[in-house]
């Protein structure tokens, strides 16, 4: 089974002045956070403010990032995972059959989101997207935003039913769902966590990584923590835990991705403007972010 990388950036999206997106800037962020800790790149998830993109656009940024540092680059070859989920299963296949021909390497897809489907209704649909591709497919659980939970007793029977369902983001931090994922599943299915705070848990219950938030900003540490903790220096991993966690849980103190766009432009890295109804920080905010950095040495 192809591996995606311990910690998977799921990056933002440079949107100009005029409010396109910077496909320039994004690729030159990305290639900045290749060299700092990110083994994968995840384009235009709920951080890359994906729902607020049309269809040319995410295609264009994929093709993009392929470009940049995943199949079609020169140099190192990292993998990238787009976005295709929506809560439109038909359209869900159609937007990853095109996904499909750029190159990317997996996609990813969500539990949809609004119409809270049941736990077959969720098996139907992500078994039509995965059946419909040929594609390496990574399910997203994140009922703090779709009002929905995919069980681990549905998970296996899609695994079952669709060899190429690899793994799952999993952001429910719910220590019985990535207990009851890993007794289920196949040894090989990739549990990665779906929360920053929440990587050093899912490790020591058999996941494999992260796909992040706060890599944007301190990808080294957090690919120290899994690598330490993958070779066995518990208490290393531990203290990169601690070290790493004001940051990993104080990006979310308002809604994502304000925080960690905020931060990425303080740092002096293209992480460009917010495309509504994402908006700028306000100053108390960006205050809270400031001091955030500076207490982690970052300014």
């Amino acid at each position: 089974m192809k591996n995606f990388g311990r910690v998977i950036t799921a990056m933002i999206t440079p949107f100009a002045e005029d409010g396109a997106v910077d496909y320039e800037s994004a690729a030159a962020l990305a290639r900045h956070l290749i060299a700092h800790g990110s083994e994968g790149i995840l384009v235009g998830g709920t951080t890359g403010e994906g729902a607020v993109l049309s269809e040319e656009e995410k295609l264009k940024l994929y093709d993009c990032m392929v470009k940049a540092v995943g199949a079609k680059a020169e140099g190192q070859k990292v993998p990238v995972i787009g976005n295709v989920g929506e809560i439109d299963t038909a359209a869900s296949i159609a937007f990853a059959k095109k996904v499909e021909k750029l190159g990317v390497d997996a996609v990813l897809a969500i539990v949809p989101y609004y119409v809270k489907p049941t736990q077959e209704g969720m098996f139907q649909h992500f078994k039509a997207i995965a059946s419909a591709i040929h594609l390496p497919v990574i399910l997203y659980n994140v009922p703090g935003r779709t009002s929905a939970c995919i069980q681990p007793a549905t998970i296996t029977r899609l695994v079952d039913a669709c060899p190429n369902i690899v793994g799952i983001k999993d952001a429910t931090g719910n220590w019985d769902q990535v207990t009851q994922e890993k007794m289920l599943l196949p040894e090989d299915f990739m549990v990665y966590s779906g929360d920053d705070s929440y990587t050093y848990p899912i490790l020591t219950a058999g996941g494999v990584g992260i796909i992040s938030v706060s890599s944007h900003i301190i990808g080294d540490d957090m690919l120290a923590m899994v690598d330490a903790y993958e070779k066995g220096d518990v208490k290393k991993a531990f203290e990169l835990h601690k070290k790493t966690y004001p940051i990993n849980k104080g990006l979310f103190f308002i809604t994502s991705p304000i925080p960690v766009k905020t931060a990425v432009n303080l740092l002096g890295l293209p992480g460009g403007k917010f495309r509504l109804p994402m908006v700028e920080a306000s100053e108390s905010e960006k205050a809270h972010i400031i001091q955030m950095l500076k207490d982690y040495g970052l300014m």
